[in-house]
């Protein structure tokens, strides 16, 4: 999804054409899994963060194509509305100082993005939800200068056969409304993993990302307000999955029956991430029928589709610069924000955490039922820390125990397996300990600081960026 498109239109011919090329693609993926093509571990990992422009008064600042015209950085790009931007990171690999080097990057282009945004008036800052974004903001008017954008909205619409999206999220307050386009998607900011996987354990990786996501969530959260209601600890679950919902022969269907382009998944993988390529192609109408010129082998159909369907945790296939081919799994259930810091500390955590599960000798998704770990996702999404979560050995506990007890102690083994840095391992660690045994998630401070300021939303914005800008760990801030 990452890539601009020559036009916005799209003709049943052009459908036809795409769903042949995938066909065609769909079964020379297959044949590589079956001939085991795809590049050994090489340990690599990188990320995505989303992030808003705003402006003097906390409100969302719809400059981006001047923004990125003046910074002019390739690793930072337009995203759906045109006050928010996507901040990149080339792959690393996964050992040594891989996290501190992560924490520096990170500062220096936030910084880089910051003085730039202030010189158009405005500011960059790193959230699951703005919650001073209003419905007004999120209009076509707003939508990025770009192609893709614009037809993925066409199609969207073209799918629901014009009807409008709705919105239903229960928490504790109620948010019903309607919307007549994508931009609600916008509102949902993220900070995304990429991790590559040997071919001989992608599987393994990709269940164990499934079940580390409810822990993930509850760990990180960092939404809980959309249009000034409370509504759940990570509200941008929810509104993402409601806001691309269309009309489809999908397996996974929402209330009013239609296709889930965002959703948890329909099981483990069993014997290979084949299964979810299938999966696409057998179940999911194409949203962005592009027609590329590249020969089949570059999977360019295949790619396009598979960036259309927003599985929580997404397998991916890249290509190295000797063209040859791997896989990657995008663990994208963490919210942007709060400090970089926070960040890099989330980022360890996952990496650590899944590298224990997959060195176990018992699979752990024979321990941890598909549906329990469905479960978790969105208990911990509704409740975040309070959230009881299935674990291992029919158990259930409170998440703050499990993240305490289990989830921290996997994730320090693993890092250790990895070889990062010990002194690495102890501060960032320490970092995710100290922000659960407080309690004190970017979710729990903001609603902490509305309850103490009669929930004016444009003085937790401000408080919240100056904090952001301050580079403490949130489990630090104070109301």
């Amino acid at each position: 999804m990452g890539n601009e498109i020559p036009s916005d239109h799209f003709n049943l011919e052009d459908l036809k054409l795409f769903d042949a090329q995938l066909e065609r693609e769909t079964s020379i993926m297959s044949q590589w899994f079956s001939q085991r093509r795809f590049a050994h571990e090489q340990r690599m990992f990188g990320y995505e963060l989303e992030a808003w422009l705003i402006d003097e008064n906390s409100l969302p600042s719809p400059v981006n194509e001047q923004f990125l015209k003046m910074l002019n950085h390739p690793l930072v790009v337009p995203e759906l509305a045109s006050f928010n931007i996507e901040l990149n990171s080339l792959p690393q690999h996964l050992s040594g100082n891989v996290f501190s080097d992560m924490q520096h990057n990170l500062d220096h282009i936030c910084n880089l993005c910051r003085r730039q945004a202030q010189l158009l008036g405005s500011d960059m800052v790193a959230i699951g939800i703005l919650p001073t974004v209003r419905k007004t903001d999120l209009s076509l008017q707003n939508m990025s200068n770009s192609p893709r954008y614009r037809a993925l909205n066409e199609q969207v619409l073209r799918l629901r056969q014009g009807r409008p999206l709705h919105i239903n999220i229960k928490g504790d307050e109620l948010l019903r409304m309607q919307h007549d386009d994508v931009m609600l998607e916008a509102a949902a900011t993220s900070f995304q993993l990429h991790l590559q996987v040997p071919l001989n354990q992608a599987t393994r990786y990709y269940n164990a990302a499934i079940i580390l996501s409810g822990p993930m969530v509850a760990a990180t959260g960092n939404a809980p307000f959309l249009f000034g209601k409370r509504l759940w600890e990570e509200t941008r679950i929810p509104l993402f999955e409601q806001a691309v919902s269309v009309g489809g022969h999908g397996q996974r269907i929402d209330v009013e029956g239609d296709l889930k382009r965002v959703f948890f998944g329909t099981g483990y993988a069993k014997d290979s991430l084949m299964e979810c390529f299938q999966e696409n192609f057998e179940h999911f109408p194409a949203i962005l029928p592009v027609l590329f010129d590249d020969p089949p082998e570059k999977l360019a159909h295949l790619r396009m589709h598979n960036g259309t369907i927003w599985r929580w945790n997404r397998p991916l296939v890249g290509f190295d610069e000797q063209g040859e081919p791997h896989l990657r799994i995008e663990h994208r259930v963490i919210s942007a924000g709060p400090s970089v810091v926070d960040i890099v500390a989330n980022a360890a955590l996952f990496a650590g955490a899944v590298k224990s599960l997959i060195g176990q000798p018992q699979p752990p998704e024979f321990d941890l039922i598909f549906n329990h770990a469905r479960h978790n996702f969105y208990q911990a999404a509704r409740l975040g820390l309070a959230a009881d979560l299935h674990w291992f050995g029919d158990k259930q506990m409170n998440a703050q125990a499990l993240l305490l007890e289990q989830i921290i102690p996997l994730a320090r083994s693993g890092l250790e397996q990895l070889d990062i840095n010990s002194r690495d391992i102890r501060y960032y660690l320490a970092i995710i300990e100290q922000r659960v045994k407080s309690g004190q998630t970017g979710t729990n401070w903001q609603q902490r600081y509305a309850a103490s300021h009669r929930y004016d939303m444009q003085a937790l914005t401000a408080a919240y960026a100056k904090l952001q800008q301050s580079g403490k760990p949130v489990h630090e801030w104070p109301i």
